[in-house]
């Protein structure tokens, strides 16, 4: 059962208790089962943000149903250039994201389920939560073979990934969230998960693929409405709490206070890209010259989603040396993206003027270049 999340619900839960002025953090009195109305990425990580960040949880246990619009998450410590095909996700318009959980890069459209288990610390149990998704679907599907593993995924007929997880642990609080795949675009799923970029070194946390299958699939009647109200059934009657699902509007200041600062701040590229760990790329390309293929090698590290040293070696007599150092030199300290590669490489062409061939030779380069950013 779907009821809106208002003061005059608070109210009521709070037993005619006065609502404090700091929000939603004092409102829950023995746990909560809440829905974003939003399907904005940003805004609902932001919900899993302010919860942890604010909230009592001893005693009142908080389960966080939401759904995104086209997306790929990946984890606090993972490489977007590793993880995702970037330049395909731009085109497409599917948002990037990083959440501040570890674990690996995941895909989410509108057939893809979130769910996010509060707790204390104390009371984390990712298994006991995957237990109990697991039973939901039976609930609705008894002849369903789902099974959670040693890993904390959900595996459908013993080989299909159904959901993976992942967590945050905190010094007081911790929260556990996974997927739910239910219709998910999986032509998207595949292609969007799946990196282009050659020669990238990197410490990074790298995402395990999996075979992957949609519930949906399975059987037509299982749909993500379906689905959500049999998950939310279940965590009440394990929990104890009514079995209600509260909507909840992920902008709304006077229940999470300072919540659209940290939606703006999981938008910014410092946060998206800067915060990737160090890395470097070692590739080369060919270009076509006077009919043969003369080699160019890149050679870059980036550290904070910026170019730190960078040695493009281009054969002399197709570029000359103190071209290409010119070239290397101004990309150093910019962003590792094709926006900024772009800007840079028209400036540079203008030290130039009327010099064509080498306006060509340079935009030969730097769109081989933006082809790996």
């Amino acid at each position: 059962m779907l009821i809106p999340f208002s003061m005059k619900n608070c109210f009521q839960l709070l037993c005619n208790l006065k609502v404090p002025t700091s929000g939603f953090k004092n409102q829950v009195k023995s746990g909560f089962i809440l829905q974003s109305i939003s399907n904005d990425v940003y805004q609902n990580l932001a919900v899993e943000d302010w919860i942890h960040d604010h909230m009592n949880l001893e005693g009142k246990p908080v389960l966080f149903l939401w759904r995104n619009s086209p997306s790929v998450v990946i984890g606090r410590h993972q490489n977007p250039w590793q993880e995702c095909n970037l330049n395909l996700m731009r085109e497409e318009g599917i948002k990037l994201a990083r959440r501040r959980s570890g674990g690996g890069a995941v895909y989410h459209d509108m057939g893809n389920i979130n769910l996010t288990f509060f707790t204390t610390k104390k009371k984390y149990d990712r298994m006991q939560n995957l237990k109990l998704v697991v039973r939901a679907l039976n609930a609705v599907q008894p002849q369903l073979d789902v099974q959670a593993t040693k890993r904390c995924d959900i595996l459908l007929d013993g080989q299909f990934k159904i959901s993976g997880t992942a967590s945050k642990i905190g010094r007081t609080t911790a929260y556990h969230h996974c997927t739910l795949l239910c219709s998910t675009n999986r032509t998207f799923l595949s292609s969007s998960l799946k990196s282009p970029y050659q020669g990238i070194r990197s410490n990074a946390t790298t995402s395990i693929p999996s075979m992957v299958k949609n519930l949906l699939e399975k059987d037509p009647t299982l749909t993500c409405e379906v689905l959500m109200n049999a998950v939310a059934a279940e965590y009440a009657a394990y929990h104890q709490i009514d079995n209600h699902i509260n909507l909840i509007n992920p902008t709304d200041e006077t229940l999470f206070p300072g919540i659209n600062n940290k939606a703006k701040e999981l938008q910014t590229w410092e946060w998206i890209y800067g915060k990737t760990p160090k890395f470097s790329i070692n590739t080369s390309f060919n270009v076509l010259y006077e009919q043969s293929h003369l080699e160019i090698k890149i050679f870059i590290d980036i550290k904070n989603g910026r170019i730190e040293t960078c040695n493009i070696e281009a054969p002399n007599h197709w570029l000359p040396l103190e071209i290409c150092d010119k070239l290397n030199s101004s990309f150093i300290g910019s962003k590792f993206c094709p926006i900024e590669t772009t800007m840079l490489t028209n400036l540079l062409l203008r030290t130039c003027p009327g010099d064509n061939e080498l306006h060509s030779k340079w935009n030969i380069l730097c769109e081989k270049i933006k082809g790996i950013m």
